[in-house]
């Protein structure tokens, strides 16, 4: 019987699956060799396999097609407060944990252990993103709870540390893990911080209880949360646990979840704190200091998903267009569509490079003040600029797929739903430009260095030479007005990008100058003169 051609897979490319992520990405790889962690590159190519495997892909879709149930009461009309979740979410933590992404990755004591750390947070976004933000948080409160170890090592610190993620709804005391959330924001005042309400008062023997609310609290299940109070003696930053010291409930009462656009596999929720025990994190009246450590980690890993959400997008993009056929030849070899793809090329790697080069500072901050410096300059430049792009290339890659990019049957939506996100949470983008220019008015030396950091290219390619001219006529001005914020931290990261790329290898860096610096206004993909290595660049670049 002949094969009814309505129902067959006509013209359609195969399933995307079992491949590696990690090979295939170029660009990934020569950064992390460049940044000092070429010793993870044996490792990753083993994960980047794991990652692309038809099971995890199936992993990362359950997650999200399941998200978390809220059950406020329990069967007796006692309060639960907590959320139940989907295997696969769980299995999605376990891994990280395992694997360094969750807080263990400071008991790594190597050169480039950050930077290692980047790339398969960039790999594992391509996956599942929603299991990240407990990651990242994790990780970001280990310094923090590492300035008071006396109070806060045990359990706390011992258990953020451990590789093991142990999801039972129980005192840390007793568990083998810990996850620890954030919750900052409140109804009234969203970035404004200082303008929070809610307060703390003292309750004997390190405790203070707390009395008020959060807007948003991310990653609802936590066992912990760093939260800000108002306390005494100013705005602090206080552990929250799920348990009061007694081994009862600590009244942390979810008042509903948040039904977001995307991160769907991961909770959160509006809370109420009915006198909630909490212990202090750093000093009394400090708490904006301690919040900002925290942030300066998981700002970089909001760049880092955004990077590797793009990165998946391109490789879906890059996928359907080698083997989806249009007027005789695979789309990959129309002309126009090889320029938008090896723009979008481009673009990643950019990102790439400049996620591990920010990574590659905070690696050597403890033994090196101008890395530390740097890190806290470009920590805001990077996270404005790479996930300020992610929409605007998700949805090019999008268009690459047509009407199948735009179903649910496919990954593509759920990563456009997604890319808006790590420009709105720890920070938005103004916040973030704002920063840069704080950063660069209290360190006059940050100017400087960061001059220093960009001389390295200059003479490679004439078009960042005028650009880094630019740059530091605008630097030598002096304090910039809040209004060219945006321009000069968008300066700032095409710079660092075009240097990385121009002392890397490949055509790249030279195709991203002539397309990138100089231009005002948006890049619209599908720009590249004629003249572009299209065949170089897009043979960096496998799914």
């Amino acid at each position: 019987m002949a094969t009814d051609p309505v129902h067959a897979a006509l013209n359609q490319p195969p399933p995307l699956e079992n491949f590696n992520r990690y090979l295939g990405n170029t660009a990934l790889r020569e950064a992390l060799r460049r940044e000092g962690a070429g010793w993870a590159d044996e490792e990753l190519v083993a994960l980047g396999a794991e990652l692309g495997s038809t099971e995890w892909i199936r992993r990362g879709e359950l997650a999200n097609r399941n998200p978390p149930t809220l059950r406020i009461f329990g069967r007796d009309g006692g309060r639960l407060d907590r959320f139940e979740f989907h295997p696969a979410w769980h299995e999605c933590l376990s891994w990280l944990k395992r694997h360094g992404l969750a807080g263990a990755a400071w008991e790594q004591i190597r050169p480039g252990t950050h930077v290692r750390r980047a790339a398969l947070f960039q790999l594992f976004a391509e996956v599942e993103c929603g299991s990240l933000c407990p990651a990242t948080m994790t990780h970001g409160a280990v310094p923090a709870l590492a300035r008071d170890p006396k109070a806060l090592a045990e359990p706390w610190l011992r258990l953020a540390l451990t590789p093991e993620h142990d999801p039972r709804f129980i005192p840390a005391a007793d568990k083998t893990g810990v996850l620890i959330g954030m919750g900052m924001t409140e109804r009234q005042g969203g970035s404004d911080v200082r303008s929070n309400i809610t307060r703390a008062e003292p309750a004997g023997d390190g405790w203070y209880r707390l009395v008020g609310h959060k807007w948003f609290m991310s990653a609802t299940m936590s066992d912990a949360f760093l939260v800000t109070a108002q306390a005494p003696g100013g705005l602090s930053c206080f552990l929250l646990p799920r348990f009061a010291p007694d081994g009862t409930i600590n009244p942390i009462h979810i008042r509903r979840a948040k039904d977001k656009l995307g991160d769907r596999s991961n909770a959160s929720a509006e809370v109420m704190f009915g006198g909630a025990l909490a212990r202090l994190v750093g000093e009394v009246g400090r708490g904006i200091a301690t919040v900002l450590e925290v942030a300066n980690h998981t700002r970089l890993d909001c760049a880092n998903a955004s990077a590797g959400i793009m990165r998946g997008a391109l490789g879906m993009a890059l996928h359907h267009a080698r083997h989806r056929m249009a007027f005789g030849k695979p789309i990959v070899d129309h002309p126009l569509m090889r320029n938008v793809l090896a723009d979008m090329v481009l673009e990643v790697e950019g990102h790439i490079a400049f996620c591990l080069g920010v990574a590659g500072c905070v690696d050597r901050q403890d033994n090196s003040d101008e890395a530390e410096r740097l890190a806290r300059l470009l920590t805001p430049v990077l996270k404005y600029w790479v996930c300020r792009r992610a929409p605007t290339l998700i949805a090019e890659a999008m268009e690459v797929l047509g009407g199948n990019g735009y179903v649910e049957d496919g990954a593509m939506p759920r990563l456009f739903r997604q890319s808006p996100l790590n420009s709105i949470w720890e920070g938005a983008g103004n916040i973030m430009c704002l920063d840069v220019l704080r950063v660069l008015e209290g360190d006059p030396t940050a100017r400087d260095l960061l001059v220093t950091v960009l001389e390295r290219a200059r003479g490679l390619d004439p078009r960042y030479d005028k650009h880094l001219a630019s740059l530091e006529n605008t630097l030598a001005a002096g304090r910039q007005a809040d209004v060219n914020a945006r321009r000069l931290t968008g300066q700032i990261g095409r710079a660092m990008e075009a240097a990385l790329l121009l002392v890397g290898e490949g055509p790249s860096g030279a195709a991203f100058c002539a397309s990138r610096l100089g231009a005002e206004g948006a890049h619209s993909f599908g720009e590249l003169a004629a003249a572009t290595d299209f065949s170089g660049i897009l043979e960096r670049a496998g799914p």
